[in-house]
């Protein structure tokens, strides 16, 4: 009786452990799904901007020559990072004109890694992006989505 009881509460001790170790590595996911070989620079019109746990991001409809749209979702880093850096959550309004630099994905999907905004008022600011030195800048030119 004693034994089954001790291996019961192993049983939930290992089980415990594993649920939080699970917990963990679902919430920190890596940036490897990005092309870090190459960047876009886009000008777009922000249709959304999302200040939220565990990764912001932003929402951009790019015209090309013929003025088709294409809409793109961009992730940023953790908030907390960009609050360290100098961001706040009321520093993109929806409808505000933007440039950024972003690396984009693997897939060819319309969706990107942000590296760097130029805000409406000019003020370019970065995203402290972990090991940003691992995505190659393209020289800047406009690219066309």
């Amino acid at each position: 009786m004693i034994f089954e009881k001790l291996a019961m509460r192993r049983g939930l001790v290992v089980a415990a452990i594993v649920l939080v170790t699970a917990i963990t590595a679902e919430a920190h996911h890596s940036f490897a799904m990005y092309d870090h070989s190459r960047t876009l620079t886009l000008k777009g019109t922000v249709t959304k901007f999302q200040w939220t746990n565990p990764h912001a991001y932003l929402e951009i409809d790019v015209k090309d020559a013929k003025g088709a749209v294409k809409h793109y979702t961009l992730e940023g880093t953790s908030i907390n990072m960009m609050q360290r850096i100098g961001w706040r959550s009321n520093m993109i309004k929806f409808g505000d004109s933007i440039k950024v630099v972003m690396s984009p994905a693997i897939s060819g999907d319309p969706v990107g890694l942000l590296l760097e905004v130029t805000l409406a008022n000019g003020e370019t600011k970065q995203l402290g992006v972990p090991a940003v030195e691992t995505f190659k800048r393209t020289p800047e030119q406009e690219q066309k989505p």
